[in-house]
């Protein structure tokens, strides 16, 4: 958590202060080596599946390049910032950007490559001896920060590729250039007895790199002697909105299996403060979700056509596209398995459960939670073959990643940053919750991680009952107190035994009730003004996901919609005055009005142009280029409501409106939108349901 705000600082200098550093021109090259584990690697841990996904990312450091587009601009501070952007967009935790020569070159190194991107990421905190899940964790951090450091640097290459430029990825794993040597002049380390030392970075960290012919701005060296900045008094407190130097030694404080945000001081409630009726839902076709109709056709041919590309349409998504896919065959079983002797003592189900979460912290998750995993979470059916899916696993742990406030701040919702931001939390959610399954399975027990790309369950009533949210306005789209809307989801499933987590209740049923801002912003007028009403089982302010589907996938100035999540007055910055007004909601009830005026008055969803970052690109027939028709450029509409909520027509698609299970993808079932509007016209309200219960009952 920061003090100051950092509104003001554009994107590309990251969130630590290394403008602050001195420089020079030049530095004599010494040998040097990254930092290292402190502790070897106990038998019960997971190297060998971090090190099978790092492997499996280093097959995508290099690739075809795309033809290249006259829309990438000839600046070359622009082209850097850009670039260093994309970096901390990835989570990178610095980086830098120098040139090419002899003495750096490996053997293989392209000769035409002149320019290196440069980044440095910090080891993950790790749990103390004894601590939860310290046996499966200590000793694995240069191996799980080579893992993301090969992320990034696959994504980046390939980002670098589909705009028109020869580029390459390096990692420790898999290097053609001399890492060490690039990190010092890229001015992110120096040479301290034969280790590198990066300013900032003193739990340690790995270095990945992207060469590439695309020609760059170059930084300079760091100055080899004297402070690094790490005690300045305007660093220690994050002047400017950077990284207060004090936040490590605060995070320090809490125990792992915690996590960074204090989701222990959120009220628990034993059933969600939305009314679930477990034995009136029905287990629904994967084919019946509204994506999978489009592709099918369902939506009408264009939605058809724009669903194979709508979010793959920027060159940075494409850059993520090949991991998503490639990380679906590592998902996991649903089969049984003997028990391994792996693991140590697993008889514990709290002890495993605090574990289980320490281990998804560290990989790099924003919230873990688990819930059973109940037969009504799971799919009836998939949608390639129509077979029927039945529960197998008992337990099912959740994990929200954050899309980044910074990013979310400079954009509409609706531009050509908004796929990739989804896209971003969807591939680093597949690869931390595959590490996570395959543990499981070496340790016995059977798991199977469930992603975008492939799910057999459906993750919001499991966010729900892990106690990562509470149903919202949105509909569709779970709110969690600390970070709002601005997240996905990733799931796997297990029988592991874990003590399970209950559901939170911070007033947001109240808060909701009051604000319409997301309603009033919808692009597609999808949202609800009105009341919640019944579907499925559920109580919820139902979408129109007909609509809402349409509009993201077929758009044609940005790439898909978050619109709903940038204007929330839950999606806060991460300063000391944002949580105390989060704080203040849940604890004050009759300051919830107040603080929904105030977010208008304070212009918050507006966009900050400051952080905007990305470059305006569509990728058409294989080349970035311009968008052909131009950019969404929204800001906020405060007239907008009253004549929207008034004229407002929602549909919605319980089962029976929806393809029955055992329907394949091969099969057009055109959506029925006039019985959608009338089953909206005559829906169950949560207060009939309820008098319904309590009659049924008595």
């Amino acid at each position: 958590m920061r003090l100051y705000s950092n509104r003001h600082r554009p994107n590309h200098l990251g969130a630590l202060a290394l403008e602050r550093l001195a420089r020079v021109e030049t530095v004599i090259a010494q040998p040097a080596r990254q930092p290292a584990d402190r502790s070897a690697a106990a038998p019960d841990s997971l190297l060998g599946e971090v090190e099978d996904y790092a492997r499996l990312f280093s097959g995508f450091l290099e690739g075809p390049v795309a033809p290249r587009g006259s829309a990438i601009p000839d600046d070359l501070d622009r082209r850097a910032e850009n670039l260093k952007a994309s970096a901390y967009f990835l989570d990178a935790s610095i980086a830098g950007i120098c040139r090419l020569d002899e003495a750096v070159r490996l053997e293989g190194c392209d000769p035409a490559h002149t320019h290196a991107l440069v980044f440095a990421v910090r080891f993950g905190r790790e749990p103390e001896e004894g601590e939860a899940g310290a046996a499966w964790i200590r000793g694995t951090n240069a191996a799980r920060t080579d893992m993301r450091c090969a992320e990034i640097a696959a994504v980046l290459s390939g980002y670098v590729r589909w705009m028109g430029f020869s580029a390459r990825g390096h990692f420790a794993g898999d290097g053609r250039v001399d890492l060490a040597s690039l990190a010092v002049r890229a001015g992110l380390a120096r040479v301290v007895g034969g280790t590198l030392e990066a300013p900032f970075l003193k739990r340690g960290f790995r270095l990945g790199v992207v060469t590439t012919s695309y020609a760059l701005a170059v930084d300079l060296p760091l100055a080899p002697e004297g402070d690094l900045g790490d005690t300045a008094p305007d660093v220690m407190l994050g002047i400017d909105g950077t990284r207060p130097g004090w936040a490590d030694a605060e995070e320090e404080k809490r125990p792992l299996h915690m996590g960074r945000y204090p989701m222990e001081t959120i009220r628990r409630v034993d059933e969600p403060t939305t009314l679930v009726l477990r034995q009136e839902i029905k287990r629904v076709a994967k084919r019946g979700d509204f994506f999978k109709r489009a592709e099918a056709g369902d939506l009408g041919e264009k939605a058809k056509q724009e669903k194979k590309r709508f979010p793959m349409k920027h060159p940075l998504a494409l850059g993520m596209q090949p991991l998503i896919q490639h990380m679906v065959p590592l998902q996991g079983t649903r089969e049984t398995l003997a028990p391994t002797g792996f693991g140590g003592d697993l008889s514990d189900p709290a002890r495993n459960a605090e574990a289980i979460k320490a281990l998804g912290y560290y990989l790099g998750a924003d919230f873990v939670g688990i819930c059973r995993a109940e037969p009504w979470m799971y799919y009836a059916s998939d949608e390639v073959e129509g077979k029927p899916i039945e529960a197998y696993h008992d337990f099912a742990v959740v994990m929200l990643i954050d899309q980044g406030y910074e990013t979310m701040e400079g954009a509409s919702g609706d531009d050509w940053i908004s796929a990739s931001q989804s896209m971003r939390a969807y591939m680093r959610g597949a690869e931390i919750a595959g590490v996570m399954a395959a543990h499981c399975r070496k340790m016995g027990y059977s798991a199977r991680s469930h992603s975008n790309a492939h799910s057999e369950v459906i993750h919001n009533p499991a966010i729900l009952m892990a106690g990562l949210g509470e149903v919202s306005r949105i509909g569709d789209t779970l709110l969690n107190p600390f970070i709002g809307p601005r997240s996905k989801s990733i799931v796997f499933t297990s029988d592991l035994p874990m003590s399970v987590d209950k559901p939170i209740d911070f007033g947001l049923q109240d808060f909701c009730n009051q604000c319409r801002k997301c309603a009033r912003e919808c692009p597609c007028n999808a949202i609800s003004f009105g009341e919640k009403v019944m579907f499925n089982g559920y109580e919820i302010w139902k979408a129109d996901v007909e609509k809402c589907t349409k509009y993201r996938v077929t758009q044609m100035k940005g790439s898909a919609c978050g619109r709903c999540m940038k204007m929330c007055p839950w999606n806060r910055e991460d300063t000391v005055e944002g949580r105390r007004l989060a704080e203040l909601s849940i604890a004050v009830p009759e300051a919830r009005a107040a603080i929904i005026a105030m977010d208008d008055a304070l212009q918050n969803g507006k966009r900050n142009l400051i952080k905007r970052w990305w470059f305006d690109l569509e990728v058409i027939d294989g080349v970035a280029g311009a968008p052909r028709m131009g950019t969404n450029e929204r800001d906020l509409s405060p007239d907008r409501g009253d004549k929207l909520g008034a004229n407002q027509k929602l549909a919605m698609y319980p089962p029976r409106l929806q393809p029955p299970p055992g329907t394949t993808l091969d099969e057009i079932m055109p959506v029925d939108r006039s019985g959608g509007l009338a089953e909206y016209a005559s829906a169950e309200t949560p207060a009939a349901a309820r008098a319904r219960l309590k009659s049924t009952a008595g």
